[in-house]
């Protein structure tokens, strides 16, 4: 072999080795948040094969649901996307406990694949029944109040940047060998039924959800991430005929929030969906207001 070969190959064994230092799959990433209606209490029993067939590219961060102050509040760890992952879920942040729920995550992730074939495709997900984005509204579910202090000055939002850190902080979520490249592509937020029982509070929602929104955003390291919205809805089962007292002042405030803002829709089908109870919709509703979601943030990102 000749000089100029030898010195060639010499020249190209470094390269070759940046090039195998520098190889990393790209993983779109989506945060799903908010309150029960996020959670899901849709039933494992009731999906049809066709959502939860052929997964295969999608993973799932999600952080343990707990109360204010609660020190396990976020935990989770990087698994593939399996029913269970609504109410009841949980998570110690070395396993996982799925229940016998899910939500959106299903069907949003199914027709995410249609949109981005043979992608991936990574979900992040923390929310929690009951709470609130008004520190007014807290109770004993808690609230998303950023400068709330909550419990030994821990609140939601402290669970859910916990739940964003340690998802991030993750470099190889697939255990394949090769480091990800997380590319943040959405937000979707399905809240506002706690804080539409009492007037004063309902009246805030669209600066409370402002603040919140442009803080998640800051979170995931893009200012102007696609945000999706669910509109909350009434079951009207009880006696007065409403569940929220309230609830149009807060539909209202995220209509406002859809208008107004940057990179911004909102889903209405809520309003169309059979209930499991009077508070949350049945399986079907989760399964269409997953595809709804999906649709949404797809058109914001084509943008």
């Amino acid at each position: 072999m000749n000089r100029t070969a030898l010195t060639f190959i010499a020249l190209l064994f470094p390269l070759i080795g940046i090039c195998q230092q520098t190889e990393r799959d790209s993983i779109r990433v989506f945060y799903l948040g908010g309150q029960s209606n996020m959670d899901g209490f849709g039933k494992n029993a009731e999906l049809p094969d066709s959502i939860t067939s052929n997964l295969n590219n999608v993973w799932i961060f999600h952080g343990n649901p707990a109360p204010d102050g609660d020190e396990t509040g976020g935990l989770g760890i990087w698994t593939k996307l399996l029913p269970g992952h609504g109410w009841e879920f949980s998570s110690d942040g070395k396993e996982k406990k799925l229940s016998d729920f899910f939500g959106v995550e299903l069907s949003f992730a199914k027709k995410l694949q249609e949109y981005y074939p043979n992608e991936k495709i990574a979900i992040i997900k923390y929310s929690r029944g009951g709470t609130s984005i008004d520190s007014l509204a807290a109770g004993r579910y808690g609230s998303w109040e950023p400068d709330f202090k909550g419990k030994n000055g821990i609140n939601q939002y402290d669970h859910f940047l916990r739940t964003v850190d340690m998802a991030m902080d993750v470099n190889d979520i697939d255990n394949n060998g090769v480091e990800d490249y997380f590319i943040p592509s959405g937000i979707i937020w399905m809240q506002g039924e706690s804080d539409a029982l009492r007037e004063e509070i309902a009246f805030r929602y669209y600066g409370n959800l402002k603040r919140l929104m442009d803080l998640v955003r800051a979170a995931l390291h893009k200012d102007d991430l696609p945000i999706v919205i669910g509109k909350i809805s009434d079951s009207g089962n009880n006696k007065t005929g409403k569940m929220y007292k309230y609830g149009e002042l807060v539909q209202y405030a995220q209509e406002k929030f859809a208008r107004k803002e940057q990179n911004v829709t909102i889903v209405r089908s809520t309003q169309q969906y059979n209930y499991y109870d009077a508070w949350h919709y049945d399986s079907n509703g989760y399964i269409d207001l997953g595809e709804k979601f999906a649709d949404a943030i797809y058109l914001l990102n084509k943008k």
